[in-house]
């Protein structure tokens, strides 16, 4: 794979340093190193990172700056610093550094033949071998690809104003003098000659990388069509997460005008018993006041006619005649002049006013302010809890053949991968489990008779299965004999008929049970970790495939309701991640691959869905 040459064509070179730059530094990469989850960083960009997290310190976990999946550390016992520097390099990626670094885009137009040219001649040249790294003439372009040696190699044409890099060469960093040309599959290393002969001569795949490049290229371009439509679904999520700010804030503009609306309407009111308060006291002091003036009226009336008494009677006193004294003493003692005095004719009702004072209610007033409510603020949320993704409908493969003209849809028998190639499928007919493996054909290997018919099948370690049939779940041992089986929990019969399990990454047993309508989770020893059997409008219809995510999360299919169901680890309700409206219709199993990716049987069909 480190060995690859590459030639851009309709590729910018703006596109190539864009994937050649780290997405931390926003530089070129600087010593790049790759981690799980395939995203590469400069590697000391990948040190100061993981002093920026605590929490990945204290889990010996490398977090990705991207997708945040951890790497874990392979020797956490050393320093910080160095944990970066155990992360393996990423060869093609500084492959394309070196590349692009060292690329030369000459004009070839005036290009000699280099052979011509080493035996004195000046021929112009018409083609380039990256392997050789020559230009040919048309004469020994001829002669090259009759040259057993380099027969099978792929001469570029230089004609036009094509232009050509260099293919770069990879030399063995322990013998230095031999280029690497060679891949081990079962060490997963590329190697020379001499590593073959030396290191590699007991493995079973060597091959040369010339020979895997058109699968390698095929894994890329499938790898980039899904990245590709990640990236559109990633496009479509930020467009959607942009339309939903802009609508927040007309939101808030519209809550804001409601908020400000109820408060003015609330102080209105206020403002209205503030009015009825002082309208009252109005009322109140003006008719205090004019009966007061009346008050006073009569009392200087009554005054002025005490005046006019003292003056009569001053007079008389001081008058010579005895007569006018006597008349006005018979005047007073018969009462014809007669002093009354207003007090006496206050009653009740005619009260007057002393003091005007306000007693305000606060306690009362602060009591209402305190539990005056002008409204809330409701939220309203799209997205429910859990896996915030929208599925992407990637490719759909018909998966029958003229064989299967009359098998109605693809069974739902449970597959495991237990080596590279290496199938086993439960076969209840038969009541059979057999060992195939595929190359593509299927070669059959092994074949374990059962002592009952089972319809699901997992594998719990290299020694054990667990297998599903009618009435409950066995462990049985890899020569299909029964270890134990779990039927009942707490006196109460838990399966009926479990067609579909899997295994988490607690290594606990997953079951699904078209009969009990319910997801259970089991230990490997038949203890029930939790079960999910909910009712009302969440009952399931007919729970059947089931798969064990990367995060741990459990992805099980209700085939009636047409539904992928996305669960926790312990069991709780999370989401719907595909339905109908996605594109699928007739679920029955699915599985996730390397890729991340939901495949789906629907039918005759496979469907592969990317989360984006």
């Amino acid at each position: 794979m480190a060995v690859l040459g590459f030639c851009y064509g309709d590729v910018t070179a703006e596109k190539v340093m864009e994937f050649l730059t780290c997405v931390i530094c926003q530089e070129l990469y600087t010593d790049p190193c790759t981690l799980r989850c395939d995203h590469t960083f400069c590697r000391k960009c990948v040190t100061e990172y993981i002093q920026t997290i605590p929490d990945a310190v204290q889990s010996k976990t490398i977090p990705c700056a991207f997708c945040r999946q951890d790497t874990k550390v392979p020797d956490p016992s050393r320093p910080v610093e160095e944990w970066a520097g155990q992360i393996k390099p990423s060869i093609i990626i500084q492959g394309l550094i070196d590349t692009q670094a060292g690329a030369t885009t000459e004009d070839t137009g005036a290009k000699c033949c280099t052979l011509c040219d080493q035996l004195g001649e000046t021929t112009q040249a018409i083609s380039w071998c990256p392997d050789c790294e020559v230009t040919l003439c048309e004469r020994c372009v001829k002669m090259h690809r009759a040259s057993p040696s380099s027969r099978d190699h792929e001469p570029c044409d230089l004609s036009g104003d094509i232009k050509v890099m260099k293919r770069r060469k990879v030399m063995c960093q322990e013998h230095k003098a031999e280029q690497v040309k060679y891949l081990c599959k079962d060490c997963n290393k590329t190697l020379c000659q001499s590593c073959c002969v030396v290191y590699h001569r007991k493995c079973e795949s060597v091959v040369t990388i010339n020979s895997q490049v058109a699968r390698m290229k095929s894994e890329l371009a499938l790898r980039s069509d899904i990245l590709r439509t990640k990236c559109d679904g990633k496009r479509n999520r930020i467009e959607r997460k942009k339309f939903k700010i802009d609508k927040i804030k007309d939101d808030k503009v519209t809550v804001r005008e409601q908020v400000n609306l109820i408060a003015n309407k609330a102080i209105e009111y206020i403002r209205q018993k503030e009015k009825k308060l002082l309208d009252e006291l109005d009322e109140i002091t003006e008719k205090h006041i004019i009966q007061t003036h009346a008050d006073v009226k009569l009392q200087e009336i009554e005054m002025q006619m005490y005046k006019q008494h003292c003056e009569f009677i001053d007079q008389v006193l001081i008058s010579d005649c005895q007569m006018d004294l006597y008349d006005a003493y018979q005047a007073w003692e018969s009462g014809a002049v007669e002093l009354v005095d207003v007090r006496d004719t206050d009653t009740a009702d005619t009260r007057r006013i002393d003091d005007i004072r306000f007693t305000p209610d606060t306690d009362n007033v602060q009591h209402i302010l305190d539990d005056l409510q002008l409204g809330k603020i409701d939220l309203r949320y799209g997205d429910g809890p859990g896996l915030k993704c929208s599925p992407v409908l990637f490719h759909t493969l018909d998966a029958t053949s003229e064989d299967d003209e009359g098998i109605p849809g693809m069974p739902g028998v449970t597959e495991l991968n237990l080596k590279e190639k290496h199938v086993m499928v439960a076969v209840p007919a038969s009541r059979h489990i057999v060992t195939v493996e595929v190359t593509p054909d299927l070669v059959l290997l092994s074949t374990i008779t059962t002592s009952k018919g089972y319809y699901s099948l997992t594998v719990l370690s290299p020694s054990s299965l667990a297998a599903g049939g009618w009435g409950g779940v066995d462990i049985l041992d890899m020569g299909g004999h029964v270890l134990r089986s779990v039927t009942t929990h707490n006196k109460e019969t838990l399966f009926t008929l479990p067609s579909y399990m899997s295994v988490n990454t607690k290594g606990n047993i997953l079951v699904s049970d078209w009969k009990k309508k319910s997801v259970t989770c089991l230990t490997s020893e038949g203890d029930v970790v939790w079960r999910y059997a909910p009712t009302g409008d969440m009952a399931l219809h007919q729970p059947s495939g089931i798969f064990t995510t990367n995060t741990g999360d459990i992805m099980f299919i209700d085939q009636l309701a047409e539904a992928i169901i996305l669960l926790s680890e312990t069991g709780e309700y999370v989401s719907d991640v595909i339905t109908s409206q996605d594109g699928m219709s007739q679920p029955l199993s699915l599985c996730i691959n390397k890729h991340d990716s939901v495949l789906v049987t629907c039918g005759r069909e496979i469907k592969t869905f990317i989360l984006t």
